[in-house]
């Protein structure tokens, strides 16, 4: 996968989300900003939404954009694989 370029495209999708970089590769960031999106860490504690609903409005989001199919398949199956991992 070429993560330097899927990282482009989510902060297209996600502008004014803040980036963990510290040493970090272009996957591990991308990972952790997902991840941090998910859990809604972004928003009050009052006022966060479920994972599940997250991840609805997350899909939804890279589906109804203008990437190229290619890379919204990889965002997607990304999300997937950390829906996954936070479900346990």
């Amino acid at each position: 996968m070429k993560y330097e370029n899927l990282l482009n495209q989510y902060k297209s999708l996600w502008q004014n989300r803040q980036l963990i970089t510290d040493e970090n590769t272009p996957e591990q960031v991308l990972k952790m900003t997902i991840q941090r999106e998910l859990l809604d860490e972004n928003a009050h504690p009052r006022v966060r939404k479920s994972l599940y609903e997250k991840f609805y409005q997350a899909i939804k989001r890279i589906n109804e954009s203008t990437l190229v199919a290619e890379d919204k398949e990889e965002l997607i199956s990304i999300h997937i694989f950390l829906m996954e991992q936070l479900r346990k």
